[in-house]
């Protein structure tokens, strides 16, 4: 027998598990208490007398484990407990008892201090107890249950594509499912068996895998607290803390997703039978099956019968229940192991074992087997089942036969082995070692980009380039990263989104959050006044990632510095938007519209004080994702607002429509705008704007909106945003406005300024979205030619490739003998020309030219072949 660990009680700084009450529940461990514990309560209780008698009441229905669990916490309880009553002798008494390895514990007639007595009648001390085995046993069946289904997939030959689940990296796929699918891929990765049939059972493996990950992990966070929690007794004397009712809720949703895993199992079990090839192997363990296997029946009964408990607030059996039906799904689990190895291995268990002797075909069709290809990860577990069975038999030579291997088996597979323990961690190294070759991922909000997905990148970017372009701009590029402090300050609550690079030794950097701030930071470095530009590169923000929300992303600006016409910049920048959205084609938009001297009046008006207009102003800018309501709750109770200034300012921010007639109505005479006079010159811009716009034939698709308050602390005037009327919600897909003191801010002169920026991303997820809608798939590659050698001479391909791509044609060459090959290439890849080139043509001196377009095909001399393709390729 295994030599002992040792739990230690009380010490400093120690910490309380469920792996350890687990083992002490299993008899794996001794239970031992700190002697500055000790030293301590014997200190403190010197003068404590015990006047009371008690019997700690032991629920009937628990198992010896969940009653050696119960005392454990109640020891550990005890020993957390600030008094000064609790005394040492109470505690050996329960430690010895527990170190002794008793079948029953009777603790009757105990002499205790009023403060011992308030802790042994808390409740939650069993309740705890049963759901630290819980939480030990279920993270174990989360490993177990993923080794199980790996197996089952390769014994029915299952259809894995559910397994490609992969990190969208907007936060709309669940972490868990994910994970679950990683592992899978990891254990099936190689298979030749996996990929034939579609099986329901297993495409639901990473829903219900995952959803047991989830609420395991609910479970263990909940665990660690209280476990680790002393009884406060003023609270015990009150009644009830909670602990129970918070425990039951996390322990019910744990149960939920327990029978569901146990359905699913027991599903691919009773497929797997099916996929036995010998007839009397399959008979006989199908009568074992029906015999021992828990039934997916039972399991609701289970839960049913667990959710009645709950209801009657009875939470320490209900715990009980639900590790009773732990073990159910358990044993449900082990048994698709054992079919799964049937399947996989029924040489082994027809030849090995006397029991079960198949007919003679079977016989030979098992000589004739195919070495099969099983799984990185699963052709390592497999050895790992097999090595203990071997040992298992050699411990009892004197019995064999099919239903002691089976029981054998069974045993291997029972949690409370401990060469089970063992079993699990080495499949945890498997999952987690290189040598499985576990498919790297990308982190959360970024994204790779396909060939078909880069076509329409460039496609996009060709557009945005020729538009401002067209407007006179040059291009610009600066670091990817700038030195902090010329980020900082500069983005208002936004800065906690700016990633930090680790210091390097020397100077303290970030990435650059937008490109606006680094073309000022040009601007003032080289003493510029005036400069028309444009950049189109990447940005970083630690933002919360969701659809079309990135945390690596493109932007494309366009930027006017220095002194103008009033006006004017900024009436061409918007053009400048109308034009890139329409020729984008990304559907219907509007640009809303506001100026920041209106907000800063708006403000005023409403009575915020002057130093919370920033802040408030970060507020009105979530109303396009929130309710008014909770803006409201947001600036009256975290932001200190009055509540008339919060419904006074709701009264402004309604006002949206038409930029004249809003304009209009603005400039009324009487109108609180007219008497400050910021909001005056903002009303006097604004006009001077629209008319421009309505005369360029593009205000239809600017909306004048009082409630638009872009959220970045450098905007000085006109401030406006693109947003999608149509089904994809992606929400801004462009933004910008006036800065005019943003480069005077490096210490420069002040250089006015106006921008606009487009977020390419959430535009880019628009026109696939679109292409998708239009069962569009775009060209990856502008190949025109293919030469097809049907041979293997590499030398004729590179002389003829080479000079079409002297010639200037797009060209891609293929050796190959097999001329089907050379069609599905070309097919696949959309090339419309094909050059082949046998034995035949070699010898005649000829290249064959094929339209595949048209289906037709000449024969041309080789010594003119470049120049009658490219003839053909531009008539």
């Amino acid at each position: 027998m295994a030599e002992l660990c040792t739990v230690t009680l009380g010490g400093k700084g120690s910490s309380f598990s469920s792996s350890t009450i687990s083992a002490v529940a299993a008899s794996l461990a001794h239970v031992r208490i700190d002697t500055s514990a000790l030293d301590r309560l014997s200190a403190s209780s010197s003068s404590a007398t015990p006047s009371l008698k008690h019997t700690i009441a032991i629920p009937s229905f628990l198992s010896l484990s969940e009653t050696r669990a119960f005392l454990l916490v109640l020891l550990n309880k005890l020993l957390l407990t600030s008094s000064s009553s609790i005394r040492a002798d109470l505690l050996f008494l329960i430690s010895e008892s527990l170190n002794s390895n008793l079948n029953t514990f009777r603790f009757e007639n105990l002499q205790v201090t009023e403060d011992e007595l308030l802790v042994l009648n808390n409740a939650s001390s069993a309740l705890l107890g049963v759901s630290a085995i819980l939480d030990h046993q279920s993270a174990a069946l989360t490993s177990f249950s993923d080794v199980a289904a790996a197996l089952s997939c390769e014994a029915s030959k299952a259809d894995v594509t559910a397994f490609n689940l992969m990190d969208s990296g907007d936060g709309h796929t669940s972490k868990e499912e994910v994970g679950v699918a990683s592992d899978m891929r990891v254990l099936l990765n190689g298979s030749k068996l996996v990929g034939k049939e579609k099986i329901g059972s297993v495409a639901k493996v990473p829903k219900i895998h995952g959803t047991l990950r989830e609420q395991v992990k609910s479970v263990h966070l909940k665990m660690r607290v209280e476990l680790n929690s002393g009884f406060k007794l003023a609270e015990i004397q009150a009644g009830s803390d909670g602990t129970e009712q918070s425990v039951s809720t996390v322990l019910l949703s744990l149960a939920a997703a327990l029978r569901e895993l146990g359905e699913c199992s027991f599903l691919r079990a009773k497929n797997n039978l099916e996929s036995i090839s010998s007839d009397d192997l399959k008979s006989s363990i199908e009568e074992m099956f029906g015999k021992e296997c828990p039934t997916d029946g039972s399991l609701g009964s289970g839960f049913n019968a667990a959710l009645g408990l709950v209801f009657e607030k009875d939470y320490v059996r209900f715990a009980h229940e639900v590790n009773v039906l732990l073990g159910s799904v358990w044993k449900i689990v082990a048994w698709e192991v054992v079919t799964a190895f049937a399947v996989l291995e029924g040489t082994e268990l027809n030849g090995k074992f006397q029991g079960v002797q198949g007919n003679a075909e079977n016989s030979k069709a098992d000589k004739k087997k195919k070495k099969v290809v099983l799984g990185k990860g699963t052709s390592l577990i497999l050895p790992l089942i097999k090595d203990a069975l071997q040992s298992k038999r050699e411990a009892a030579v004197q019995k064999s036969g099919l239903e002691t291997m089976v029981g054998n088996f069974l045993l291997f597979l029972d949690s409370a082995e401990p060469e089970f323990n063992g079993f699990l961690l080495k499949v945890k190294d498997i999952v987690e070692s290189n040598e499985s070759r576990r498919l790297p991922k990308i982190p959360k909000g970024t994204r790779d980009f396909a060939k078909e997905q880069m076509t329409i990148r460039k496609k996009a970017f060709s557009i945005i380039e020729q538009v401002f372009e067209r407007h006179g701009a040059t291009a610009l590029d600066t670091p990817v990263f700038e030195l902090r402090e010329t980020l900082m300050g500069k983005y208002g609550e936004d800065s906690k989104l700016i990633y930090d690079l680790a210091d390097q030794g020397g100077e303290l950097c970030s990435l650059r959050y937008d490109l606006t701030v680094p073309f000022a930071r040009f601007m003032a470095m080289n003493g510029l006044t005036s400069l028309k530009r444009y950049q189109i590169a990447k940005v970083y923000r630690r933002d919360n990632p969701s659809k079309g929300r990135y945390r690596e992303f493109y932007q494309c600006d366009f930027d006017i510095a220095g002194p103008s016409e009033k006006m004017a910049p900024d009436f061409e920048v918007v053009r400048v938007l109308t034009e890139l959205l329409d020729e984008l084609d990304v559907g219907e938009y509007e640009i809303k519209l506001n100026h920041r001297k209106l907000l800063d009046g708006m403000m005023q008006i409403c009575g915020v004080p002057p130093e919370k207009f920033r802040t408030i102003c970060s507020s009105i800018d979530k109303l396009d994702k929130q309710s008014f309501e909770q803006i409201r709750k947001e600036m009256v109770r975290h932001k200190m607002l009055l509540v008339e200034t919060a419904d006074r300012i709701e009264t402004y921010v309604k006002e949206r429509g038409s930029p004249l007639a809003l304009l209009s109505k603005l400039k009324q005479e009487g109108s609180a705008f007219l008497e400050d006079a910021g909001s005056a010159d903002a009303l006097n811009d604004l006009e001077v704007l629209f008319k421009a716009l309505d005369k360029s034939k593009c205000i239809d698709k600017v909306v004048f909106d009082l409630s638009l308050a872009r959220g970045l602390d450098y905007y000085t005037g006109v401030i406006y945003e693109a947003v999608f009327k149509g089904g994809a919600q992606v929400g801004s897909i462009a933004a910008g406005g006036r800065y005019d003191n943003l480069i005077g801010m490096f210490g420069s002169k002040q250089v006015p300024a106006v921008g606009v920026s487009l977020g390419i991303e959430r535009v880019f997820a628009i026109m696939e979205q679109q292409q998708k809608d239009q069962n569009q798939v775009p060209r990856p590659n502008k190949t025109e030619v293919l030469v097809s050698i049907l041979g293997n001479d590499l030398t004729l391909a590179a002389e003829l490739a080479g000079e079409l791509w002297d010639a200037g044609v797009k060209a891609e060459f293929l050796v190959n003998k097999r001329r089907q090959k050379h069609f599905d290439f070309a097919k696949e890849s959309r090339i419309p020309w094909m050059v082949i080139v046998g034995e035949q043509e070699i010898k005649e001196g000829v290249v064959q030219l094929k339209n595949l377009e048209a289906s037709n095909d000449v024969t041309i001399p080789r010594d003119q072949f470049a120049e009658q393709v490219r003839s053909r390729l531009n008539p």
